[in-house]
């Protein structure tokens, strides 16, 4: 008789934690649409801002291209740099 009433417990035990979970994966996935929307209305997403970024990453990338193509200490060079 006891082991009667220890299945239905160990099957409510065993279901809280996902119950649980999926309630929590719920209030998180429902502000995932406002989150974005956020984003997006960000000025740093205005693609002057993205254009701005690009060019400055690629002369990020220019001068550490030259920095691997040379034996000259690069870190020392003065501003600007002249090639």
């Amino acid at each position: 008789m006891a082991g009667d009433r220890r299945l239905p417990l160990a099957l409510f035990r065993g279901a809280l934690p996902i119950a649980l979970g999926l309630m929590l994966w719920v209030a998180v996935a429902g502000g995932e649409g406002d989150r974005l929307q956020t984003l997006k209305a960000q000025p740093e997403g205005s693609p002057a801002s993205l254009a701005q970024r690009r060019r400055h990453n690629e002369l990020i990338m220019e001068a550490l291209r030259e920095a691997s193509e040379t034996d000259d200490n690069v870190a020392q060079r003065h501003v600007p740099w002249q090639k």
